[in-house]
């Protein structure tokens, strides 16, 4: 089976397009180390929870938009190479991310269904 990573980040909505430009050169970087796919979503309908939701947990706040996005590889081992190099990779030195990285929230996972 595969493994992703999954990451939920907080996005002023009005910065949508420089996200959306900055996403597509980690897809490519991604994609050049070893994932097989890359896949960002602008929140649409996320909704206030009554103990926790996605808004709380990267403490988005009244503009900010929750972005959830997930990268596929292959397998464990491919991700923990390629994660490496991904972070190596100098396309991935931009200062200037379009959202608070502190806030983000991501983790890796072991694929357990898919269908």
């Amino acid at each position: 089976m595969s493994y992703v990573d999954g990451f939920v980040v907080p996005v002023p909505a009005g910065k949508k397009e420089a996200y959306r430009t900055a996403a597509a050169k980690a897809q490519q970087v991604f994609r050049d180390h070893g994932a097989t796919r890359v896949v960002e979503c602008w929140g649409d309908d996320v909704p206030d929870g009554k103990v926790t939701d996605f808004k709380r947990s990267v403490k988005a706040d009244g503009d900010e938009v929750v972005v959830f996005s997930w990268v596929e590889w292959p397998d464990k081992a491919t991700r923990d190479a390629g994660q490496k190099k991904v972070m190596e990779d100098p396309r991935m030195q931009d200062p200037d991310m379009p959202f608070d990285g502190q806030r983000m929230i991501w983790g890796g996972f072991d694929v357990m269904l898919d269908g």
